[in-house]
């Protein structure tokens, strides 16, 4: 739309097998023109090799750095050479979420089809080779607490070492690890991951969904299980300044907030925050009173918590119309206070900013006719839903995005890594002072 057609592909591959979930890792090495980065992604197989958490390596080329051989050779089918398989492990069932540790990006929890939340120690576990038949890795810790599968609510705490999740057991389970970080910690160079087969095993727990798999792992039960949602919890995330509070959102369309200072029960509980099923929340890191919600009533809804009130009919600050599908996935940016993006089964992925609603440049020629107030960029480079993505916090206004490509293509997914030009979220004085700097350039293009 309008300005937002513009955008650097920094790299696309189209892949064999689902990915239905990705996260940036630390940052590796800075150089001239390019940075390199860990990237985590899962890849959901047809059973004939095992499904596996990915650990890859992303050269990823800098603001207004292009090599003229690399356009011209772009391919949208083919992979990528600029990011590499680091390393492979084979995960005891489907890899529906992954997040990192952000005190440690090296720990990883995933969730599965299982009750159990597994956490990784990625630059610890040995490389496997994914072959029919090929053993599971075994996880380096096993968190267990829910009464029935927990899919995808998880999050890491931004301040202390505490997992979150929900599940179809409509509950909220919150873990300690930090017996185990400072295990790691306090002797990097003698820790051993369960996966090489060197480290004692504590305890077993059943993993893998239906195919009710045993796999060994030291195992830690919860520090609090939280109840007040009716129907499965779809996302959970941690309040950015407290430890203590977190929020979780469900098929019951609740939004509900909980402190664990003040026990198992809901603070807050917005019993109808859409019209629908909810997919997931996001929390603001810059201005902690902003929640974000997305539903499968088509719409981004963001909430003010100190205007909150239980029960009823939830009361957002705005409502965000710019998709004609379920929202799957809400990420405030860790760029900019106001910007956020929404992604949906309608294979778009739209980049807001709340603080232009209403501005007076919206309604002068900046943005077409019938496009969503706050809307100022929309990335449509994916075949189909667009299920995950993430903002890197190491490269601004770079984002990785996974889509679904099955409806579309019979099968398979596309990863995107991809960045907006700079001209759309640079004051407006220096676009115009660098823009006209081109001017007779660009008139004489045009003529």
């Amino acid at each position: 739309m309008g300005l937002g057609t513009l955008l650097i592909v920094v790299w696309l591959c189209v892949c064999l097998f689902y990915i239905l979930t990705v996260r940036w890792g630390p940052q590796l090495e800075q150089a001239t023109y390019k940075n390199r980065q860990r990237l985590y992604l899962s890849e959901q197989t047809d059973g004939s090799v095992p499904n596996t958490l990915v650990i890859a390596n992303c050269e990823i080329v800098k603001p207004r750095v292009a090599a003229a051989e690399h356009i011209s050779q772009f391919n949208e089918e083919a992979r990528s050479p600029f990011v590499k398989k680091f390393k492979t492990i084979i995960h005891p069932g489907e890899v529906n979420r992954i997040r990192e540790l952000p005190q440690n990006s090296k720990i990883v929890a995933t969730h599965t089809d299982s009750p159990d939340v597994l956490i990784w120690d990625v630059e610890a576990q040995p490389n496997r080779h994914a072959v029919l038949g090929a053993q599971d890795s075994h996880p380096d810790l096993i968190l267990t607490g829910h009464q029935d599968n927990a899919e995808f609510a998880l999050a890491m705490c931004p301040t202390e070492p505490l997992v979150l999740s929900g599940g179809k057991d409509k509950l909220v389970v919150l873990w300690s690890i930090h017996d185990h970080i400072s295990s790691l910690a306090a002797d990097p160079g003698s820790a051993k991951s369960p996966g090489s087969g060197s480290a004692s095993i504590k305890n077993t727990s059943k993993v893998g969904g239906a195919g009710d798999k045993s796999v060994d792992g030291p195992t830690t039960g919860p520090r609090g299980t939280y109840q007040g949602h009716v129907d499965t919890v779809e996302d959970v995330q941690f309040c950015p300044s407290s430890a203590q509070e977190f929020c979780s959102v469900g098929d019951d369309s609740c939004l509900i907030l909980w402190d664990a200072r003040i026990g198992a029960s809901p603070v807050l509980k917005v019993e109808k925050a859409h019209d629908a099923d909810l997919h997931c929340v996001d929390w603001n890191p810059h201005d902690v009173n902003l929640i974000l919600t997305g539903s499968a009533d088509t719409s981004v809804r963001m909430f003010d918590r100190r205007n909150l009130t239980s029960g009823g009919v939830g009361s957002p600050v705005h409502i965000f119309d710019g998709h004609n599908a379920a929202v799957l996935c809400v990420q405030w940016s860790p760029d900019r206070s106001s910007v956020f993006g929404s992604s949906a089964e309608d294979g778009i992925l739209n980049i807001w900013d709340h603080e232009k609603i209403g501005m007076k440049q919206e309604n002068v020629g900046r943005r077409p006719p019938n496009s969503p107030p706050g809307l100022f960029f929309r990335h449509a480079g994916h075949r189909d839903k667009v299920v995950d993505f993430h903002w890197n916090s190491c490269d601004p206004w770079t984002i990785v995005s996974v889509s679904d490509d099955g409806e579309s293509t019979g099968g398979g997914g596309t990863l995107q890594i991809w960045r907006m030009i700079d001209l759309l979220y640079r004051p407006e004085e220096e676009v115009l002072a660098e823009l006209d700097k081109f001017k007779s350039h660009i008139l004489t293009c045009s003529s």
